[in-house]
């Protein structure tokens, strides 16, 4: 059995084990609760009433949040020579082709977002293996595979992610540090939830959304009244 530390156990005793949290409720008690040295991201779970593997139940999406997640964003473009300055002026971090080809065959995969564009998407698609567990390949329905490579890396720099429906018909995302106000908090969540809302499946039936729980890292869960956010 696994043993409370004294901080979860303060953590626990302040959620109410018979309340249902409205949204706004949520963000400032997990902000309360937040006690990390370092500033905590703040993470959304939602579980749908889907059935992921039907193909006409997948739910996947993207979504730009109003106030960014907080992360500092490690961009890599791998483009051709005409396209790095584009890339680079847009906030890139790295660009480049076959230097960064090497690199990650090589096992380097320092980066948080890659994108490319789909002239040499036959030599990026041959990392698949080392790029697809990290959840760091490119993907045209994600926006990061174009032509608009620029538009692209600030998009991502801005606030934008992708999201998608796990095995057990959950999708996890971070949107927001512990240090955010707790309204951006909200904001940024309903930004995310409105779009799931936007993508439920014809072929879903019952109820979409069954519950959504709001944490920090390290934190204990929240449960969301999803009437709260879906009224």
């Amino acid at each position: 059995m696994i043993k409370l530390t004294k901080k979860r156990k303060v953590a626990l005793s302040k959620i109410d084990k018979n309340t249902v949290y409205s949204l706004a409720d949520a963000a400032a008690l997990v902000k309360e609760i937040s006690n990390t040295k370092f500033d905590s991201s703040v993470d959304i779970d939602v579980r749908l009433g889907v059935d992921p593997r039907k193909a006409n139940q997948m739910v996947r999406g993207i979504v730009t949040l109003p106030h960014g997640t907080g992360k500092t964003i490690r961009v890599l473009v791998l483009c051709t020579p005409d396209k790095e300055e584009e890339a680079i002026e847009a906030g890139a971090d790295f660009a480049g082709l076959d230097t960064y080809i090497d690199k990650i065959k090589g096992g380097w995969t320092d980066v948080d977002v890659i994108i490319t564009m789909p002239s040499v998407m036959a030599k990026v698609g041959a990392l698949g293996k080392i790029l697809g567990p990290r959840g760091l390949m490119p993907n045209p329905k994600t926006g990061t595979v174009t032509m608009e490579v620029g538009k692209a890396v600030k998009e991502v720099k801005a606030g934008k992610i992708d999201f998608k429906v796990d095995k057990f018909g959950i999708i996890h995302a971070s949107v927001a540090k512990a240090s955010f106000e707790r309204d951006k908090i909200v904001e940024n969540a309903k930004e995310l939830i409105n779009t799931i809302l936007k993508l439920k499946p014809s072929s879903a039936k019952g109820t979409y959304v069954k519950s959504i729980y709001m944490s920090s890292t390290m934190s204990p869960s929240v449960p969301v009244d999803p009437k709260s956010v879906t009224a």
